[in-house]
């Protein structure tokens, strides 16, 4: 068909949120380390236009809300020059310590995450 299979919307937003959070100050492995997983509880995707294989694409993230044990994303897969919304959606994640209870994120983690991007876009 050439049109990109549905799943790999979700490892767009993936990346989308992985890269949202470093541009914070906040990776992954830190958290990790600190003893904490961000795990995704909720994903879901509305697909508007189709995207073609080889088509190029912007993903947009922004952080809907932010709690200390649990946090929601929101995406938007736009065409180049963001002219036009392939698709929308949202992950919402919790907070889990090592033993898989949920648990608050240090405040520290959650300021920089809710903070604003440090390069202003």
């Amino acid at each position: 068909m050439g049109i990109a299979h549905h799943k790999n919307y979700f490892v767009w937003f993936e990346a989308g949120r992985t890269e949202f959070c470093r541009r914070r100050g906040v990776t992954y492995r830190e958290v990790e380390e600190m003893g904490f997983f961000i795990v995704v509880a909720e994903a879901s995707c509305q697909y508007k236009k189709p995207l073609r294989y080889d088509d190029r694409f912007v993903v947009r993230t922004i952080l809907r809300d932010a709690t200390p044990k649990r946090i929601v994303f929101g995406y938007e897969v736009l065409s180049p020059g963001e002219r036009q919304v392939l698709a929308t959606g949202q992950t919402v994640h919790i907070v889990v310590n090592r033993q898989g209870r949920v648990c608050p994120l240090p405040p520290e983690v959650l300021e920089r995450l809710a903070g604003p991007d440090p390069d202003g876009t």
